[in-house]
């Protein structure tokens, strides 16, 4: 599970990873941790925390009578793993040599770093 804020919305969004099909109890869980994290960290100017379910696959009739009478925002989708950057991102993306350039200040790459 990863949590983080989104300082446009206001909100805390959970999303949990799963490497397997989507079942209805990963609904329930989702729904315990927004929960949690409504109850603990959630301030009373933030909105309802929304949660994001990535599974490698899904039957979306099983996906819609599992939040159907969910009151908290989830949503369910899935996932595809490739092995290439699609192209229309590739150029918005730094590449791994800015990247390391960027860390080490211009000097080393991480990489390569001893101690």
């Amino acid at each position: 599970m990863i949590y983080s804020s989104n300082l446009n919305l206001r909100c805390y969004v959970v999303i949990e990873l799963k490497t397997g099909e989507f079942i209805p109890e990963y609904a329930g869980k989702l729904n315990f941790y927004l929960s949690a994290i409504d109850a603990q960290l959630k301030k009373e100017h933030d909105a309802p925390s929304i949660g994001l379910l990535l599974c490698k696959s899904k039957n979306n009739l099983v996906a819609e009578y599992s939040l159907r009478d969910i009151s908290k925002p989830i949503g369910v989708s899935e996932y595809r793993i490739t092995s290439q950057l699609p192209e229309n991102l590739q150029s918005q993306l730094p590449s791994v040599e800015d990247l390391q350039s960027r860390i080490c200040g211009g000097n080393e790459s991480p990489l390569n770093h001893t101690s």
